[in-house]
């Protein structure tokens, strides 16, 4: 069997469960929710930032994904990373 074949099941996981982890960590649609993973996040690039998000870095993105859903680019990288670690996987295991 190819171990490319083997990871599509993973590659589909990836992409259905990053909006689900997205909205856990606090990046929803709504914006970043208080106390959670998200907010920490945003806190502390906004300190390191000198008080603001900067445009275009990751706490940004994640919102932006949160807020409007993955592009189609993030869904496919979402897939090849999810493909990829299952082919890992299966050639170590």
């Amino acid at each position: 069997s190819s171990p490319l074949l083997g990871s599509c099941p993973c590659a589909v996981v990836a992409v259905v469960a990053a909006p689900v982890a997205l909205g856990a960590a606090g990046f929803t649609s709504a914006g970043i929710v208080a106390g959670s993973i998200g907010a920490k996040m945003m806190s502390a690039a906004a300190i390191a930032n000198g008080g603001g998000v900067a445009a275009g870095s990751v706490v940004a993105g994640l919102q932006s994904a949160g807020a409007a859903g993955l592009s189609g680019a993030a869904s496919a990288a979402a897939a090849t990373v999810g493909g990829a670690v299952a082919s890992v996987a299966r050639a170590i295991f």
